[in-house]
This record gives structure tokens, sequence and C-alpha cells, in this order.
């Protein structure tokens, strides 16, 4: 009946969208120790919520989320991949592939509380629960490793053989006793290092952990004060986020074309991104109608703006000083302060 009822379970995932499932126990995560010494080092930056004491608490143990809980079910939903041409060029905006499609925080949810739904169906009663997809106190990577979709590649991405590593990790905790499956215990990075030879800032570390202060994706997106200068020249033109590790990863020539829900909502709106001297001029209305329901909110106006700016003075291309000129008297200091750098580096490069 369980072995039925599991097999059930992942037919209905599937159904919904989550291509890769796998059930694993309710126990503390075999790489916490790493976690910890990632923070203590000071890896994580400004993410404070990482450190505190209640968080670190329930990654130690999910059983401090939900005490009932006898199993975890970790779902997997691709994405699509980079297109051909969104990563080139100088002077256009490049947008990390997760989101450039519709906010996964507006679909999975609802997909995890439908599966719920038949499982509660399926037992005949309800089923205490908690769900997250980047969301929750879980180490989510550990827990998909341990439950068979994957392993953690040096990127610190997980990585499918058959899916690549375009991928949003999700979590059940359920108050049901699932079989487990077997982990994913097979290295197949080998002595590939083509990740951390492309990183543009060096942030990849040796044991499969990432210096987040350095990292584009941090850089971009949650760090919310001034860029440093000593890593805004080697950001190029990522606005939000970056795929540069995953774009060179071997395995992703295997990755999918996606969950449909994620293709490219922004090209599709009616007014996309375009060039960064474009981008450079939106409005706080602008901005907000044309990133409603997109990833890149949570950016907001002023940290997207700050990086586009330095994605325009990173093209070192004078015809772009009027609108970095214009940027400098916004009423954000943010903006103004990485438009009057990205000024000063291309008049720079002009003057040789």
């Amino acid at each position: 009946m369980t072995r039925d009822l599991k097999q059930n379970i992942k037919d209905k995932a599937r159904q919904l969208g989550f291509i890769l499932t796998g059930v694993t126990l309710p126990d503390p995560p075999p790489h916490y120790s790493t976690f910890e010494n990632w923070l203590a080092q000071g890896r994580h930056g400004k993410m404070d919520y990482l450190a505190a004491e209640r968080s670190r608490a329930r990654r130690a143990d999910p059983k401090r989320i939900l005490p009932e809980c006898k199993s975890i079910l970790v779902l997997a939903t691709p994405y699509p991949p980079p297109s051909p041409g969104k990563e080139g060029g100088e002077v256009e905006a490049h947008i990390a592939a997760y989101a450039r499609g519709a906010d996964y925080h507006d679909i999975l949810p609802a997909r995890m509380k439908e599966l719920v739904q038949f499982i509660e169906e399926q037992v005949g009663g309800p089923v205490k629960n908690r769900w997250y997809t980047d969301t929750g106190p879980v180490l989510e990577r550990d827990l998909a490793q341990r439950a068979g979709i994957g392993w953690i590649g040096k990127n610190t991405c997980l990585i499918h053989p058959k899916q690549g590593s375009y991928l949003f990790l999700s979590e059940i905790l359920l108050d049901l006793e699932l079989e487990p499956d077997p982990p994913f215990v097979t290295d197949h990075c080998g002595a590939c290092t083509r990740c951390i030879e492309a990183c543009p800032t060096q942030c990849i570390l040796p044991d499969r952990t990432l210096d987040a202060t350095r990292c584009i994706s941090y850089l971009t997106i949650e760090l919310r004060d001034d860029i440093p200068v000593e890593l805004r020249g080697k950001m190029g033109g990522w606005v939000f986020g970056c795929d540069v590790c995953q774009m060179v990863c071997p395995w992703n020539r295997f990755a999918s074309e996606g969950d449909p829900a994620f293709d490219d909502a922004l090209a599709a709106s009616e007014n996309p991104p375009h060039s960064l001297t474009e981008e450079l001029t939106l409005t706080p209305r602008a901005f907000n109608q044309r990133f409603k329901r997109s990833p890149v909110q949570r950016a907001k106006r002023r940290g997207y703006l700050r990086n586009v700016a330095v994605a325009l003075g990173n093209t070192g291309d004078l015809h772009v000083l009027p609108v970095l000129q214009n940027a400098s008297n916004d009423e954000e200091p943010l903006i103004r302060e990485h438009a009057a750098w990205a000024i000063e580096q291309i008049n720079r490069r002009g003057s040789l």
C-alpha cells in the first residue's frame, strides 16, 4: 500500500509539472556542518536571515519545522535555459534565465497545495504538512541529493544527469510515512573545473560552496548597498542574477526546454527589457509595470538601475554617457553613485 501510494504521489507530481520527485527522511542534513562553517567565515554576506538562531536550528533539524514529520517529498521543476542571444551583445540587459519567466513563488506553491490535497484524498484524511520553494529554513540541495534527485556540483548547483541544473527545488514535509529513495551518491563533476574557471568574480570555492559576497547573483539581487568597487568591472552586462557557471556546465547540454509556465515572459511582454540605456530611463511606474509578477521586482528599481549603471560602465561606450549623466541626477542616491562610477570608467577608457 505504501509503495503504491508513493508511486501515485510521484505520478501526480509529474502531472503537475514536478518532473523529478524523491523522498527522504527528516534526518539532520549531512552537510549542515559545511553550512555552519560557511556562515562562520562570513561567506553569506549581508543575508543575515541565514545566520539567525531560529533559522539555523530549523535547517539543522527539519523536525523543528514540523515535529510530526515522517518523510520529506523533494520536487524539481525545470525552467527554460538561457536562449542564444540573451547573454550576448554589450548593451543588452543580461537577466538570469530563471527570472525571465513568471515568478516561481506565484506558481509552485499552488501546485504543491494541489499535491497535498491529492495526498489527503489518497489517505482519506488530513495530513500535517509544510511546504517551501526557496522560502523556508531548509537545506534544499542536501535534501534533494539525499532524495536521489541529483548531486551537488562544484558550482554549488543541484545537477541531474539527464536534466542538468536549470531546476527549481521544492519540498513538502509530511506527517506520512513513505519509503525513502536511495540517495544520489555519485559525483559526476569528475576533474572538470569549467565553472570555477569561467566565474567572472572567482567566487566558487574548493569545498563546493561559494563566497556570496563575490557572486554576481548576490551582488545584483541580495545586496542592497553599494556594490564593491573592485567587483563592478567584473560583472559585465549582468543586471539581475548570473548564469555563467551553469552555461559552461557540460551536463546542461541535456537540459530540457523547461516548464512552459516559465517561458520568457519578459520578452513576450508589451514592454520587454531592451538595451541597457533604455533600462536606465525606467521610472518607478515603468519599472513596476515591466517587472510585474517577475522575480526582478526583488531588486527594486533602485537596485536594478544600480546594476544597469554598472553594466553600462562596463561597455566603455561613449555613446551611453548622456543617459548616465541623466541618471547621476536620479532621486535615489544608490543610482546616482553607480552612474557617476560608470561615467568615470567610460571617460577613463576614452582617454587612454
